[in-house]
């Protein structure tokens, strides 16, 4: 059986195409913390590789004579909530059995449940740890997963025992402990049962470190997807690459998801004679946007929570507000992958900004009677001065009921004119998506094939739409838009321009705020509108 791209759960060496999880973090820092006797944090976004690489570490740490290592997942722990008895045998109970399997001691899962047994909750994980280092013939090195996944009074109890035995490390506790999840534990806000809100950070206050895991390189993405190549034979055409780096950026679920729709999901390319081209990458990427696959669900789950709203508003919104925004909350984004912040702030990757604006705007473009049918010319070509006449007089008409549905209500002008796109393109096009914190403008850049029968592979219809909001003068905000319009048409190699202009003050008449005209700018002849 051949190898395939791992698209769910850890990495297995033998049956999944992979990047050795140990060169992913910084072993010779990790390793040197352990000598060192520090408890340290391992966080990063979900579905990274996180598992993997404690796994990993687990097993190279245990075939050196120096310490017993052992990785333990306490996620079940989380239904527990605030009932520390459950929460904490939950977490004990997870612990015998990983001492069981990884070490192959069938007599360790029993002893530890014996050993615990008439031991109160709030000090039953400490009195393990303690029993078991001391039985240990070598320094015990522990792996704590899924850590922030448990809540209120159980995660308190299990930061405070973790603490609590500390100063006995290593004889008679773990000589160095890795906690690990999506967040640092400074981000962790802790409600318990009588509403107290305690942060991670002083209920574990003995964190030596914080390393990030951070995604794939360039260099990787290609070297994970070449495997395929060396195992089968199939061949990508080369410029699948840089668009693979553009889409994901490197974040690993992505990179394995979308080769797994590429060379598996689409059956006819389980012909591995089959040469996969630009245009077959670019259908496997709509199929994943449009699948709603666990990991994405749980992105746009994110996008409800305030400190992420606080952050992504302001993206789609493009407003100046960074400044304004705690870091807390930009460090917390960022944790979750939703963000980078170099070289500028932006959403991580482009396919997280096609799917966030899409999921914000699901209910409107279902309830939207849009077709492209009714905006195409004889030649197949969309007409883009009668589209966006109606879309001018459709947001008119419904911008006020319409943006008052939406979430994301500081970006409604921005989201109900994708929204729009979305409906009519769906199906045909593409539309692609930038976003400018700071430029304060949404690029989006349509792409609608000519001739159906070859889709893509055909001629195709480039058109670019800026999006701004009338912040300062209006003649100011067109000169600028002009400006950042032609250089986005020269960059994607349009051959049609528009500026959109939203103007979102209350006191000004429609009859004044809706209008169009056509400006040169350079070379380009740009379609102005004002809404």
């Amino acid at each position: 059986m051949e190898k395939f791209f791992n698209n769910a759960g850890p990495v297995m060496a033998d049956m999944n195409y992979h990047i050795d999880p140990l060169t992913r973090i910084n072993w010779d820092e990790v390793y040197d913390l352990i000598l060192q006797q520090r408890y340290f944090i391992l966080h990063a976004p979900r579905q990274t590789g996180k598992t993997s690489s404690l796994i990993a570490m687990m097993h190279a740490l245990n075939k050196k004579d120096d310490f017993t290592a052992l990785y333990v997942n306490i996620e079940g722990a989380q239904a527990a909530r605030n009932n520390v008895e459950a929460g904490i045998s939950a977490v004990c109970s997870a612990f015998a059995r990983s001492a069981s399997h990884y070490l192959n001691d069938p007599d360790l899962e029993p002893w530890i449940r014996k050993t615990v047994k008439e031991i109160p909750a709030e000090d039953r994980l400490s009195s393990i740890l303690t029993a078991f280092s001391e039985r240990l013939e070598k320094p015990l090195v522990l792996m704590l997963d899924e850590v922030d996944a448990l809540v209120g009074d159980t995660l308190i109890s299990l930061l405070r025992q973790l603490r609590a035995g500390y100063e006995q490390r290593p004889k008679a506790f773990p000589q160095s402990l890795i906690l690990c999840g999506v967040r640092d534990i400074r981000d962790y806000r802790i409600h318990t049962a009588h509403q107290e809100i305690i942060t991670g950070g002083s209920a574990f206050n003995i964190k030596a470190a914080s390393l990030r895991l951070g995604n794939f390189t360039e260099e990787e993405c290609k070297e994970l997807w070449l495997q395929h190549t060396q195992e089968t034979g199939q061949i990508f055409d080369d410029k699948i690459f840089p668009e693979l780096w553009e889409d994901t950026k490197g974040q690993p679920w992505l990179v394995n998801a979308l080769a797994h729709e590429l060379t598996w999901n689409n059956k006819e390319a389980r012909d591995r004679s089959k040469t996969l081209f630009l245009e077959d990458y670019f259908a496997a990427r709509e199929k994943l946007i449009q699948s709603r696959q666990t990991h994405l669900d749980q992105l746009t789950d994110k996008l409800r929570e305030p400190r992420v709203h606080k952050v992504i508003s302001a993206l789609l919104s493009t407003d100046e507000t960074e400044l304004l925004m705690p870091r807390d909350d930009m460090d917390y984004v960022e944790d979750l992958g939703l963000i980078h912040r170099k070289p500028n702030i932006n959403i991580s990757n482009r396919i997280y900004r096609e799917i966030i604006p899409r999921e914000l705007t699901v209910v409107t473009q279902d309830t939207m009677i849009q077709k492209s049918i009714w905006y195409t010319k004889e030649d197949s070509s969309l007409d883009m001065t009668k589209l966006l006449l109606a879309f001018q007089q459709f947001f008119r008409e419904n911008s006020e009921s319409w943006i008052e549905r939406f979430d994301y209500k500081e970006a409604g002008p921005q989201l109900l004119m994708q929204a729009f796109l979305q409906r009519i393109i769906n199906g045909g096009g593409r539309v692609n998506r930038e976003y400018g914190l700071g430029s304060r403008r949404t690029d989006l850049f349509l792409e609608w094939p000519l001739d159906k029968e070859k889709g893509f592979f055909g001629p195709v219809q480039r058109v670019v739409i800026e999006l701004k909001i009338l912040r300062k003068g209006l003649e100011n905000t067109i000169k600028e838009g002009l400006e950042q319009t032609a250089d986005y048409a020269d960059k994607t190699g349009a051959g049609e321009a528009h500026l959109v202009i939203f103007n979102r003050k209350p006191e000004i008449p429609w009859e004044e705020k809706v209008w169009n005209k056509t400006m040169e700018h350079g070379k380009w002849t740009v379609g102005v509108w004002g809404m």
